[in-house]
């Protein structure tokens, strides 16, 4: 019988909220998260059959060798140097900035409370509920729903959510539907981008309409984001998606040469009025002449990842993202891009009209301009 999200996500807030104590909401998740994915592997892996499974357990260290670790008092050390690092070890795509610090005094505590924070931990990840051995992902973001979820749980108290915003399932089918991939138009070797990917549940919703195993690429700036989308794609059997972590404008890293990589589907909710999109950027001499129909207001960076995500489509290629819808209405800079890029014949040998797609998040609402 299916898991239901219901049973999941009350077991990870009551992991969150019972637990964290004094510990701030945005990284307690991080090690709520982890033992989501380390459970999950487990289950579906560590006993598997599976000649080649997508991601390798080695001995030692499942989660049900993080259990025989409760109430011991090296519990946090023995988690990093005998689970995490031989995972690490073993699976090339895994680094160790994806995971967070399980002996970390000063998020977790010293001596006994630290010991008692991991074990009730660990606990809590040992209910029925939450057993996965006979529950699949199937293309269901359950990493990136359930981070969404405790980020929205969270940003009251905390008044923070670092800025992120991930793109709830039913948008990412939307934004999938949008650009039209199906069966009939995919092959292994058709190719989706997300350069603002978060937990890479766009990319998911993307490879689930296509219905077979695509490339997937991905860029995130934030580090520990950036980990979580990796897992996130072994646990939804992708684990060839090369997710990077870096900042997409000023320094991209899907590259061909001294141009930027090209693909046929490209898809993204980047950061809405991105005021520091140009830290790190010269637009006037930007290598990948993305600028070339306009440089963006300073302090609102939408038509930036828009020209990026343009820059990186193929001749033939099709692209849909989120963006605020001030920027069908916005003046100045903004309509000087809009004029220029409306309809648009992109150079070098492009010759479709570029589609430009913009879902109006409040309201879900879909504009299809040019």
């Amino acid at each position: 019988m299916a898991l239901k999200k219901s049973q999941l996500y009350t077991s990870l807030w009551q992991s969150c909220d019972e637990l964290r104590g004094g510990m701030d909401a945005s990284q307690y998740k991080d090690y709520v998260l982890f033992m989501l994915f380390i459970k999950y592997i487990s289950d579906k892996y560590a006993n598997s059959d599976n000649y080649a499974p997508p991601v390798t357990i080695p001995q030692g260290a499942s989660f049900a060798d993080m259990v025989e670790l409760k109430g011991k008092s090296d519990i946090g050390d023995k988690i990093n140097t005998q689970v995490i690092q031989p995972l690490i070890d073993h699976n090339s795509r895994l680094a160790r900035s994806d995971f967070p610090d399980f002996n970390d005094p000063n998020k977790l505590g010293e001596g006994k409370a630290m010991v008692d924070r991991l074990t009730n931990l660990i606990s809590i990840f040992q209910k029925p509920e939450l057993d996965f051995s006979k529950n699949r992902a199937d293309h269901d973001d359950i990493l990136g729903d359930a981070y969404e979820y405790l980020m929205q749980h969270f940003a009251t108290e905390s008044g923070k959510s670092k800025g992120q915003f991930y793109t709830p399932a039913e948008v990412s089918r939307v934004i999938a539907k949008v650009i039209g991939i199906s069966p009939k138009n995919t092959v292994a070797a058709t190719t989706a981008y997300d350069p603002t990917c978060g937990s890479g549940s766009l990319l998911l919703k993307v490879a689930a309409e296509a219905g077979k195993h695509i490339t997937l690429e991905g860029q995130e700036k934030d580090v520990t984001t950036a980990g979580l989308a990796r897992m996130n794609m072994i646990l939804h059997d992708f684990p060839t998606a090369n997710i990077l972590n870096g900042n997409t404008l000023a320094a991209p890293k899907f590259k061909e040469g001294e141009q930027l990589r090209t693909y046929d589907f490209v898809v993204a909710n980047p950061p809405f009025s991105d005021k520091t999109w140009s830290t790190g950027l010269t637009p006037s001499k930007d290598p990948y002449q993305r600028f070339i129909w306009g440089e963006p207001p300073a302090k609102q960076g939408d038509y930036a990842y828009l020209l990026h995500i343009i820059r990186s489509m193929k001749s033939n290629g099709k692209a849909a993202c989120i963006l605020p819808h001030g920027v069908l209405f916005r003046g100045n800079a903004e309509a000087v891009i809009r004029k220029k890029t409306r309809p648009l014949r992109l150079p070098q040998g492009y010759h479709r009209p570029a589609r430009e797609f913009v879902l109006r998040h409040r309201h879900s609402s879909l504009h299809h301009c040019a």
